[in-house]
């Protein structure tokens, strides 16, 4: 039976990886304490030890504003662990997937980025994550990193389960319109990367290795956090419990937050599409799905 090595298991999308890539194999699903991302050479060590099939790594140190004053430990979560596991995924012959972010572009483009976008992060987590990105890329061997965006779950505090927090306790809620991207199910990324792993078949390091590279996989589409908003309360299967009465359009710039971020960081999937067959749904129909289930 084939190994799969997955880390932050009890992350978003490392919670949903367990279930979605059980099928293919036995799933070693570890986080903190068992393992400890500000301690890259321990990674390499497990690696080694466990030798597994696959390995999997949601794993990242996200608080995008908290990264401004914790630069040392995003660098070392998003840059230096990605690194040394990607070389020792290459070294072992172990096909790698790796998540990354939006975030790593600046929003300025003004419409879809593709894959060859210049990159120009403008936080500390956007410029962690695109140097592990690079570091995974480096390493050579059959690593893929997928670049997503607005991940949410209904299982743990993300904007959906926010806002429909906010739509119980006020009348009136005010949410931005200026920042644009694809909010993205865990839930649905998690069955895209088992199904990317699947037809990977038998010689799947061969041949991932030959489709190595950087791929954006996001929820399709776009649309601003307050439409974003909009459609979940839509949705809401509790409708009858919400306070909310109406909801306001407001400006990033009314919130003032530590870490500045990109406002529209919309991403083009046809790379996957052409390369995998695979396509990730609208994000409305995404949201639909897992706020129904």
């Amino acid at each position: 039976m084939k190994k799969i090595l997955l880390f932050a298991k009890n992350g978003q999308l490392g919670y949903e990886l367990q279930r979605t890539l059980a099928p293919l194999g036995k799933v070693i699903a570890l986080d903190y304490p068992e393992v400890d991302f500000t301690k890259p050479q321990e990674l390499a060590r497990l690696v080694q030890e466990i030798q597994p099939d696959y390995l999997v790594n949601p794993a990242a140190y996200t608080a995008v504003d908290k990264a401004e004053s914790e630069q040392e430990i995003a660098y070392l979560v998003n840059r230096d662990s990605p690194a040394v596991l990607a070389e020792a995924a290459a070294k072992l012959r172990i096909p790698f997937l790796h998540y990354s972010t939006d975030y790593v572009y600046d929003g300025t483009k003004g419409s879809a980025y593709v894959e060859t976008d210049a990159t120009n992060p403008l936080n500390v987590y956007g410029k962690s994550k695109l140097e592990g990105d690079n570091a995974v890329m480096a390493a050579g061997g059959a690593g893929l990193v997928l670049r997503t965006s607005w991940v949410y779950s209904m299982r743990q505090g993300g904007f959906v389960t926010k806002v429909l927090q906010w739509a119980r306790q006020q009348e009136v809620m005010r949410v931005v319109d200026d920042q644009v991207s694809g909010p993205t199910s865990a839930r649905i990324l998690a069955e895209i990367s088992a199904l990317i792993l699947a037809r990977a078949g038998s010689n799947a390091y061969g041949w991932l290795s030959e489709r190595a590279g950087v791929y954006h996989c996001a929820g399709d589409g776009a649309c601003s956090r307050y439409e974003w908003a909009e459609k979940i309360i839509e949705l809401d299967p509790k409708k009858d419990e919400q306070k909310v009465q109406r909801l306001d359009r407001a400006k990033s710039s009314e919130f003032p937050v530590p870490a500045d971020r990109p406002m529209i960081s919309v991403l083009n999937n046809d790379k996957l599409e052409h390369t995998f067959g695979l396509r990730m749904p609208p994000w409305q129909k995404g949201l639909e799905l897992t706020m129904g289930g």
